[in-house]
């Protein structure tokens, strides 16, 4: 994708099933590569993703799929063609979604964005 500004972003807390804990590590490629990724091609457009391993962090979550949107209507597509797969409710437990905007304050008031920080 190219120019792509993301006009939203998902925080997707989810949590492996014991379903997808007894496929081995070529099974699990294999299921996300067929299963999974042609239904998010597919129905969404207008998303990108990076994908976190958190499982040594924490115990309620083993992962952290952050999704970023154009727009809320390609986020609506992306979890509409997630729920069509065996990724919702079989091979993972979708714990929690946050979703934001950001820098948003800074949007609505008009001033610079303080908190995004680099050193």
């Amino acid at each position: 994708m190219t120019n792509f500004e993301a006009g939203m972003t998902a925080f997707m807390l989810i949590k492996t099933t014991p379903k997808w804990l007894t496929l081995t590590v070529p099974q699990r490629m294999e299921a996300f590569e067929t299963e999974i990724v042609p239904v998010i091609k597919e129905k969404a457009e207008g998303v990108r993703s990076r994908f976190y391993d958190t499982e040594f962090y924490s115990a309620r979550v083993t992962d952290v799929w952050v999704w970023e949107a154009r727009d809320h209507e390609s986020y609506q597509l992306l979890v509409e063609a997630l729920r069509e797969t065996p990724f919702w409710d079989t091979y993972f437990e979708v714990v929690d979604l946050l979703v934001g905007v950001e820098n948003g304050y800074a949007r609505n008031y008009g001033v610079d964005p303080l908190a995004t920080i680099n050193t």
